[in-house]
């Protein structure tokens, strides 16, 4: 059976056993955990799912009670991860660290785990299925930040499905974590130990504006986009040879004395899809990217560092220059982009929150989330690296992601919804 067959004839079945909580294995902090204002406006539920085939002299072992095991053990480590999201008297983020627990719950599926198919293209009616969602929840308060769905296949082989609150960590944090379970889960120490406090990225008393923040500035609509049209969802794969193409062209003007494999990408998805999009030619259209700060800051952020240490950079251009300009026009934005993010610039994001208390606005932007720098494929939880892994789908309608592919992760796959003629026409310019 194919993926498409599964998904077109909605033929997974999972059947699923009831949830449990999860506690710490041992006694941890009663408190209120500080949530620094970067982690305020992501508390999106990201879903990811890791395949695991079936070996040999693990097949006495049932998966479910190994991961649970050391989901208990991991979680005395990053222990408000069984707690519950909460709200300040400022109507600002926290968590009780009540040690409710984590959600677990474990389920049978009716097929085997090749029937899956490639899961290297969202797919939120399949994959959604094999990632546990909080029934009945009406906003984020009402979702624990980890839940945790282990299930078996037929075949003897396993899918673990997360569902994380990105308010909790991002990218590299979340992996971090995933990391440290998979070694509890092999009886290994931690290799990085969790750095819990977080009140290192406050807000200055007072608080000091410094740059403009265009991240956060609303963009006139001229081009009369509808949101409520049923998107596809596709994935596109750029071997190292079309990246290092990519590269050429950006640098072939003369324009740019540098240019990386992000910057070349990012710009030529941007620019294919804003004209997939039909933008008008004066359209300001907005690209958006997360920096990893973690480094940038100073003193840099301490190794391990629990929570979101990347800030958000902007590009804004016409979407008609998008267009008619060379590919190294778009690149030298996104490089400009990238050279705002001192440790002045990011204290003053921080403090523009502190202020304004805005979510960056999202009309006529391309929001890019890059993963390929992050290893969530060595989480071994002792039935070897998974086969597949992958989001069950992407948060917003403006987010594309950026995953590595293959065995030796030179590739790199694009990950995007559009609606269907729009698609059409994006699958034509990226080629």
């Amino acid at each position: 059976m194919s993926a498409e067959s599964m998904t077109t004839q909605g033929k997974l079945e999972v059947k699923l056993h009831k949830p449990t909580l999860i506690k710490p294995a041992e006694p941890t902090e009663n408190h209120v955990y500080y949530l620094s204002n970067l982690d305020q406006n992501i508390a999106v539920i990201v879903q990811t799912v890791y395949c695991y085939n079936a070996i040999e002299d693990k097949k006495m072992e049932d998966p479910g009670v190994v991961i649970k095991e050391a989901l208990r053990k991991v979680l005395v480590h990053y222990y408000p991860l069984a707690g519950r999201i909460g709200l300040s008297p400022e109507g600002k983020l926290n968590v009780i660290c009540n040690a409710e627990g984590a959600v677990f719950v474990e389920g049978d599926a009716d097929c085997r785990l090749e029937d899956l198919g490639d899961i290297s293209k969202p797919d939120p009616s399949t994959l959604g299925r094999l990632v546990y969602s909080t029934p009945g929840a009406k906003n984020i308060l009402e979702i624990p930040p980890l839940a945790a769905q282990v299930t078996r296949f037929k075949c003897g082989g396993f899918v673990l499905g997360l569902a994380m609150n990105h308010c909790m960590f991002d990218g590299l944090g979340a992996m971090e974590f995933v990391n440290s379970w998979s070694e509890t889960s092999r009886g290994l120490p931690l290799s990085i130990s969790p750095y819990l406090d977080r009140t290192l990225l406050q807000a200055r008393s007072p608080p000091k504006i410094e740059y403009p923040h265009l991240e956060f500035s609303e963009i006139e609509n001229l081009s009369n986009f509808t949101d409520d049209s049923e998107l596809e969802y596709r994935s596109f794969c750029f071997g190292p040879e079309r990246l290092a193409e990519l590269k050429r062209t950006a640098m072939e003007d003369g324009t740019l004395e540098k240019c990386t494999t992000f910057e070349a990408l990012s710009s030529h998805v941007w620019r294919c899809r804003s004209r997939a999009l039909h933008m008008a030619p004066n359209q300001e259209t907005k690209l958006l990217f997360a920096v990893d700060g973690r480094k940038r800051f100073d003193p840099p952020l301490p190794k391990g560092y629990f929570g979101n240490g990347i800030v958000l950079t902007n590009c804004l251009a016409k979407a008609g220059d998008l267009a008619e300009k060379p590919l190294s026009f778009s690149v030298e934005l996104v490089q400009k982009g990238i050279g705002t993010i001192t440790d002045s610039y990011m204290r003053s994001a921080i403090d523009y929150f502190e202020i304004n208390r805005v979510k960056p606005s999202l009309t006529a932007t391309l929001v890019i989330t890059t993963w390929s720098h992050l290893s969530f494929h060595t989480a071994d939880f002792g039935w070897g690296e998974p086969v597949q892994t992958g989001p069950v789908t992407l948060p917003e309608r403006e987010v594309v992601l950026f995953l590595s592919h293959g065995k030796e992760r030179k590739s790199i796959n694009v990950l995007l919804g559009l609606p269907p003629p729009a698609m059409q026409r994006f699958e034509d310019y990226i080629k």
